[in-house]
């Protein structure tokens, strides 16, 4: 697993815990002494990338993910989708399809069996229409 896999993964668990308990992810990483980890400064951009994208990035879910309400949709799969929304739209330095790759691998690992081609279709609609969407 790559340092950036790991980063993934690690911010996906504080964005879960910080969803689940409605407090800030980012405030969560370092009260637990987080900065130690040697993925530690892609996990603070995703955190604070989300944080601050989060409104337009809970509005593309809402407007993608056809069928799910954002509160019946598991927490997992919401967070999952916010990395990867925040990835494919202001990390350019990141692939769209390793974005959506690795945001679908983590939903194979981490949520239902349904969730990764969920996921993969909402995060497909997205980079499809990444130009047209304004950021």
């Amino acid at each position: 697993m790559s340092a950036r896999s790991k980063a993934r993964k690690r911010a996906l668990d504080f964005l879960y815990e910080g969803d689940i308990k409605r407090t800030d992810a980012a405030e969560l990483f370092k009260t637990r002494g987080a900065a130690e980890l040697s993925q530690e400064p892609y996990v603070l951009v995703l955190l604070a990338g989300v944080a601050e994208h989060i409104n337009k990035i809970d509005e593309l879910i809402i407007t993608y993910a056809q069928g799910w309400d954002m509160d019946r949709m598991p927490p997992i799969d919401r967070n999952i989708l916010r990395i990867a929304i925040y990835e494919i739209l202001w990390e350019s330095a990141v692939d769209l399809q390793v974005a959506c790759d690795e945001a679908v691998e983590l939903a194979k690992l981490l949520s239902t069996d349904e969730s990764s081609s969920y996921i993969n279709g909402v995060l497909g609609r997205i980079i499809k229409l990444k130009d047209s969407i304004a950021i």
